[in-house]
């Protein structure tokens, strides 16, 4: 048996958990729901949310994953009891994260696509493309469709077979910095735009009349998403992680961090949008063509375009790795597998499921899966159904079958962190909160009500 590769330092610890967590998700679908959902008031709630459910899940992800070090199957499979079938937990996460990735490394695919695009046309000189044009010419076409998933697929593909320090951790800390750069640069630039303030006003100004049960629920479900919880892929970090990390602290900083991301990625977007007229609760369609209208209304409209896109391409290829690894670390420690070898197997059988997500628009249009096209099927899939049943799972094994004594024995690094009154906190949330909050963001996902 060859050594467990690991996470080396603190930082890179850190910076390879806030790649998991932020994602398109920060630039793309925390924008539009914030648009779509009155602005601030929302934010105030996801935040809320975040530290309710999503915070004391991650660190429960965590703390099982480094005290097993082994992937998310075994992790769960170790720490049951005699006959209980709790590894069933580990088995939904990783299905959870390969579904997604069938799906997500499409969206990932619009982005390099559209990083190639805007380059292009940069040095060509031929100005900001027609959004909507180049939008439907992508998802019609089977050929760049798949090709640019593909592109994806196996660019996360080689940073993998790199292993978790050289590859996982080495990118992230290149990956990060440069996300932040774009951001702040972004940011700037549209601050400066004329009538800006009306998008920082919309992003900073809470109206809680806004707030009902949808727009909480909403929250609710943005923020379980968002932290990269119930889909294997915090377990399987945790297993990375140096024995001597502080994972509350880490968790916190990551959650901070990540909520920063997604502030930032506002700030470079509402004033812009209000700026030209646009409109701020556009949906889905934000990031591919209500941006780039923005974009094409702007002096210097097509650096600033790319640079958009390679900071969501960045943003993806850091969320893209994290939810490749569960699969792979669980192919590779239970077959005894080179990791070249489960990351070809995995990138191969997720180009075979991954492509009729990505030719929904096309040639896979009339194909339904319980009344959904393929794509919408993964999504309803992985969103609605995997993830809070595998959420709650984790909840109630953390809680019930782990128990307290070994949860805050964990959360204290073996008596070396003083932070038992955090640590009953988090355990009670476990135990009593969460799981009742990811109960209802699953009926509702389910349309029970």
């Amino acid at each position: 048996m060859q050594k467990r590769d690991g996470f080396t330092s603190s930082i890179g610890v850190t910076l390879a958990t806030l790649g998991s967590a932020v994602g398109l998700g920060n630039i793309w679908k925390v924008p539009y729901l914030t648009g779509m959902n009155g602005g601030a008031s929302f934010l105030v709630m996801y935040i809320m949310c975040t530290f309710v459910v999503g915070l004391p899940i991650m660190i429960a992800e965590i703390l099982i994953g480094r005290h097993v070090k082994a992937n998310a199957v075994e992790s769960y499979r170790k720490l049951s009891p005699k006959g209980q079938p709790w590894f069933l937990i580990g088995v939904i996460g990783v299905l959870g994260a390969f579904t997604i990735t069938a799906y997500y490394s499409g969206v990932a695919g619009w982005v390099f696509a559209y990083v190639y695009k805007s380059f292009a046309a940069l040095i060509t000189g031929g100005g900001v493309v027609d959004s909507t044009a180049m939008f439907n010419d992508l998802v019609t076409d089977p050929a760049q469709a798949v090709f640019w998933q593909y592109v994806v697929l196996v660019t996360v593909g080689l940073v993998i077979m790199m292993g978790v320090s050289k590859g996982i951790e080495g990118t992230v800390k290149r990956l990060m910095p440069v996300l932040f750069v774009l951001l702040v640069a972004l940011g700037i630039r549209s601050m400066t735009l004329p009538g800006a303030s009306a998008g920082l006003a919309f992003l900073f100004s809470p109206d809680f009349s806004k707030i009902d049960s949808n727009v909480i629920l909403m929250a609710l479900g943005l923020a379980f998403f968002k932290m990269s919880i119930g889909m294997g892929i915090m377990t399987t970090y945790g297993s990375y992680y140096r024995d001597d990390q502080n994972v509350p602290f880490t968790t916190l900083q990551v959650m901070l961090a990540d909520l920063t991301v997604s502030i930032l990625a506002g700030v470079a977007i509402f004033p812009a949008v209000f700026a030209f007229g646009m409109e701020p609760a556009a949906g889905p369609s934000l990031l591919f063509l209500t941006i780039p209208e923005v974009f094409k209304s702007m002096p210097l409209g097509n650096f600033f375009q790319l640079l958009f896109f390679v900071l969501a391409a960045v943003a993806s290829l850091g969320a893209m790795l994290s939810l490749l690894e569960v699969p792979v670390a669980f192919i590779t420690e239970q077959t005894g597998w080179s990791r070249k070898a489960g990351t070809s197997i995995t990138v191969g059988l997720l180009m075979l499921f991954g492509a009729p997500a990505a030719l929904s628009s096309s040639v896979a249009q009339g194909w339904h899966i319980f009344g959904m096209n393929p794509f919408d099927f993964y999504d309803y899939l992985s969103s609605n159904l995997l993830l809070p049943l595998d959420g709650i799972a984790i909840c109630v094994f953390a809680a019930w079958v782990w128990g307290k004594k070994p949860f805050s024995k964990a959360f204290s690094n073996n008596g070396q962190l003083e932070n038992g009154t955090i640590a009953a906190l988090a355990f009670g949330l476990l135990k009593y909160v969460s799981p009742v909050l990811i109960l209802i963001i699953l009926f509702k996902g389910l349309g029970v009500f």
